[in-house]
């Protein structure tokens, strides 16, 4: 009976859900390319196509409820609610969010990699470290003397930034690797 009444509706889903997963497949796989392209940590091109997921989860939703019959006012007065409510959460958390556009912005755009040694010119806190690690909301930078330091990646796109020595960490771990 519910099969009856809503076939067309559930062909629709089932052509939109095809789609949607071919477009999504598609987007991954160009985001491992641009990845292993620029020589990207994996763990950075699997935090973006997460991103890219969840963003595909919630278009499909939305278009899942125009297939089901919802009108656009419906979901206008839903959309307003839900905004307003997460904007208000959002504004308290707006730092946090800022690392994280910027994290997906330094993925695409960032001349750096894992490994290169830079230099951070900040008038309150220069630093010159070897970048270990690139998170979605942080890099994590050694120092000479061997302290982490960990740098919040909004911070790290309004400064100058300046290429010390790329690759700097291979000469650090081929000569621990000949040490053993």
């Amino acid at each position: 009976m519910f099969f009856e009444i809503y076939r067309t509706e559930l062909i629709t889903t089932g052509i939109i859900v095809l789609v949607l997963l071919i477009i999504r497949f598609l987007v991954h796989t160009l985001v491992r390319k641009i990845g292993r392209k620029s020589e990207i940590n994996e763990a950075r091109i699997k935090l973006i196509n997460r991103y890219i997921s969840a963003t595909f989860l919630i278009i499909a939703l939305l278009i899942e409820a125009f297939v089901f019959g919802a009108e656009f006012k419906e979901m206008a007065v839903i959309f307003s609610s839900v905004f307003a409510v997460i904007g208000i959460g959002l504004f308290a958390i707006w730092s946090i969010l800022s690392n994280v556009t910027s994290g997906i912005i330094m993925f695409f755009s960032f001349p750096y990699k894992v490994g290169d040694k830079v230099k951070i010119h900040d008038k309150d806190f220069p630093i010159e470290a070897i970048i270990e690690d690139i998170r979605a909301f942080q890099l994590h930078l050694r120092c000479d003397n061997g302290d982490l330091v960990t740098y919040p990646n909004n911070l790290l796109l309004q400064k100058a930034v300046t290429l010390v020595e790329k690759d700097a960490i291979e000469g650090f771990i081929d000569d621990d690797s000949n040490s053993v």
